[in-house]
């Protein structure tokens, strides 16, 4: 177990890097030692805000430095691989937003590259350490919900469209950068979270539909170059009797969905609003938790509460080897598979295998 801070670079300075940042500046165990942007003014900014002296417009010259041990990867999503890939060959361990990669192809690249050179890769899946996510993990770890048979993923904004609604930049609304819409962008979160839970289950068979209907600003909608969908919809069997159905939206015509859950043989539990639901008898008992409490026993009487509550903390205490890092890489490899696999059923206009969709998978890496 080591004790020196884990030395950073980070690719990217962009809104989502602002935020690594922020959470690195707070986590005693990382130091930030170079940033690299194609945009001089935004890395030469963020540098001089955190102290970070290395700043350079070509990242390779970041990778070159032999004092960083970890990059941080915060560029679109068809950016992703080439990055992961270059840092991994350059002998860093590599941290990368979500969601993995444009394709199920780059993504698979990305962890057999990470295998080869025997580096970690970790992907930015946050709601694997949400309060939501550790309480249900518990009750099915306990046996408190018996056998899981099947679980929903939901994700819902009523007008959240990236730069069409108001905010963000075109570029997540572009598949020549970001590869999808709103499976990609937010059903990532909400789809890994119930593959954790589920234990990463092997795929079999998925169906799936996306639409882009509801109205947008006109001169928004001709600037943006829109073409991703605003709404996901899929059905997955997995290896066994499990599956799931997923509804993940952008944009729709309704005031809200029901939380994810999950439902078993003996008890089931919905993850926002938490709830824990089960029979006695002929009683039907209907339950809520005190999560902020649970919260803080994980924290003080525990103690691995911090680690295990934030991403970035997570990373930094499993590369100092405090703890085991989770499964990431494997599990945002699988929401790959189930969402392309949803835009792949989506164009054959029937169920694909999870085989069929591996083999359609082609890369949508754009080179830097």
């Amino acid at each position: 177990m080591s004790k020196a801070p884990i030395r950073i670079g980070i690719i990217g300075c962009g809104q989502i890097a602002q935020q690594h940042m922020s959470t690195y500046a707070k986590i005693p165990d990382a130091q930030m030692v170079g940033f690299a942007d194609i945009s001089e003014e935004a890395v030469n900014k963020s540098a001089k805000e955190y102290g970070v002296e290395f700043a350079t417009t070509n990242f390779r010259d970041l990778l070159a430095r032999d004092d960083i041990d970890a990059i941080d990867v915060c560029l679109h999503n068809n950016f992703h691989m080439p990055a992961t890939v270059a840092a991994l060959a350059a002998g860093k361990h590599v941290y990368c937003e979500k969601p993995m990669a444009g394709s199920y192809a780059d993504a698979a690249a990305m962890l057999c590259k990470a295998k080869e050179v025997g580096k970690n890769l970790h992907i930015q899946l946050s709601t694997l350490y949400s309060n939501e996510t550790r309480a249900a993990k518990a009750l099915i770890e306990s046996g408190e919900l018996g056998e899981v048979y099947h679980a929903r993923s939901t994700g819902f904004r009523r007008r959240g469209r990236p730069y069409v609604d108001g905010y963000g930049t075109p570029t997540f609304v572009q598949k020549r950068n970001s590869a999808g819409g709103a499976l990609y962008d937010m059903g990532v979160y909400h789809i890994s979270q119930i593959l954790y839970l589920l234990d990463n289950p092997k795929v079999e068979r998925i169906t799936g539909k996306t639409y882009q209907k509801v109205d947008m600003d006109a001169k928004r909608r001709e600037t943006s170059g829109y073409d991703v969908e605003e709404l996901g919809m899929g059905f997955v069997c997995f290896e066994g009797e499990a599956s799931l159905d997923i509804i993940e939206s952008w944009a729709i015509n309704l005031d809200s969905f029901e939380g994810s859950y999950l439902v078993g043989s003996k008890g089931g539990v919905r993850l926002n609003p938490f709830g824990f639901f089960r029979s006695a008898g002929d009683l039907d008992l209907n339950s809520t938790a005190e999560l902020g409490s649970a919260r803080s026993r994980w924290d003080s009487v525990k103690g691995d509460g911090p680690v295990y509550g934030n991403s970035q903390r997570h990373w930094i205490a499993a590369l100092q080897g405090k703890i085991p890092l989770l499964p990431t890489a494997e599990i945002a490899l699988n929401t790959m598979l189930i969402s392309e696999g949803i835009y792949h059923s989506q164009t054959l206009n029937r169920e694909v295998t999870a085989e069929e969709v591996k083999a359609a998978s082609v890369s949508t890496a754009v080179a830097i």
